[in-house]
């Protein structure tokens, strides 16, 4: 690399400079905040941690997106997170080891080796709630109120949240017995909602068989009337089938009820975590932002893998694109005070006083008075033997 391009920095990699980082902080602060009122612990897992850990449970998909590298000390392989939710089941199952439910939140940032889009960051600022310990609905009621009310926190005016639930191609690609190789390529079919190759990979299937019924999951995505068109074209599904229809349909009359304006869509073929979520999934959308802008679900098996078995359910978001989909304003806090150079212990004292409350920059002794520090608004002079705070 020549010296006019050291400056040059990955693709998908990007500074976050000011005045956005004191933005994206003042969000991050306070989300904690809000989830620390909901009763979430602040947790704080490492950067960099053994492959097998950060892996377990979560399938192929994660590993895709995992650098992966040598621990010198050990020769063991190591990857860096580009998920905080494992090693939030990890705190949980071996760390923790709580009875009872446990709430934790996090904020850090995750990396990717593949950005998922052309235009996707690389290293994304992850923030999230994980609650571990419950099977019922109301925890994760709990948890798509708490994304709906991040979104809120970041100003996103217009939400469309889509649900789904991975039990029930589970449920039927079992009962159709389709074997390894089909059940992947049936799955990557539906996922990217292929009916032609659907129809193709799953043949003239007998009316009423698990195989027909894998065909009309392609066609079962909408709104509200989506989960009575899939009792009709489900019919005869295995009972767990019908439960998760039943789920689905219960989750969004709570939505709808506790967040009127929230658009609800179902889509019986959105399969994303497959290999990880084990339940009812979700994704809240915004018009003019292709991806989600939060997305979660149900994985209760990610803990037996770490020793303790429990069910879990929980949500996660980038807060770069929320800060850039929402529409709140992150001010700079009022302005700063300009002092001037000096070290006279009563400018010290006046400056120190000040600082309680206000941001106070002062002039160094090189330092020119006509390039003013950014923001200063305000200015630190000496009357009559005292320092007073006036206008710039």
């Amino acid at each position: 690399m020549s010296t006019s391009d050291r400056w040059l920095l990955p693709d998908g990699v990007a500074d976050v400079l000011p005045p956005r980082a004191q933005k994206v902080e003042a969000l991050r602060r306070e989300l904690m905040d809000t989830y620390r009122r909901w009763g979430y612990e602040l947790i704080i897992p490492p950067m960099i941690e053994y492959l097998q850990s950060l892996l377990t449970g979560t399938g192929n998909d994660l590993d895709l997106q995992t650098f992966k590298l040598t621990d010198q000390l050990t020769g063991r392989m190591m990857g860096v997170r580009a998920d905080m939710t494992p090693q939030a089941a990890r705190m949980d199952a071996h760390s923790l080891r709580r009875p009872g439910v446990t709430r934790l939140c996090y904020a850090g940032h995750v990396l990717h080796a593949r950005p998922s889009s052309m235009l996707a960051s690389r290293t994304p600022l992850q923030v999230g709630c994980e609650l571990f310990g419950s099977r019922s609905s109301g925890a994760d009621q709990e948890i798509i109120d708490l994304m709906l009310e991040t979104l809120t926190a970041a100003g996103v005016e217009t939400v469309h949240l889509d649900i789904a639930h991975v039990g029930i191609f589970q449920c039927l690609a079992e009962e159709a017995a389709l074997g390894g190789d089909l059940e992947q390529r049936v799955f990557d079919a539906l996922r990217r909602r292929s009916i032609p190759e659907l129809d193709e990979l799953l043949g003239t299937a007998e009316a009423g068989s698990a195989r027909a019924m894998l065909r009309e999951l392609g066609r079962l995505s909408g709104g509200e009337g989506v989960p009575d068109a899939a009792r009709q074209r489900l019919a005869g599904a295995p009972a767990p089938v019908l439960e998760a229809i039943d789920q689905l349909e219960q989750t969004a009359a709570r939505v709808r009820e506790r967040h009127p304006g929230v658009a609800i869509g179902f889509d019986f073929s959105e399969l994303r975590g497959y290999n990880y979520h084990t339940g009812l999934v979700f994704a809240a959308y915004t018009p003019g932002q292709e991806e989600a802008l939060a997305q979660g679900g149900r994985y209760d098996a990610v803990g037996e893998d770490f020793g303790r078995a429990r069910p879990a359910t929980g949500f996660s978001a980038d807060l770069n694109r929320l800060l850039e989909a929402g529409r709140r304003a992150f001010g700079a806090g009022g302005g700063a005070i300009l002092a001037p150079a000096g070290t006279d212990a009563a400018l010290r004292r006046r400056i120190s006083e000040l600082r309680q409350s206000d941001t106070v920059i002062q002039q160094l002794d090189d330092e020119a008075d006509d390039r003013l520090p950014p923001g200063c608004d305000r200015q630190l002079v000496l009357k009559d033997g005292d320092w007073k705070v006036e206008p710039l």
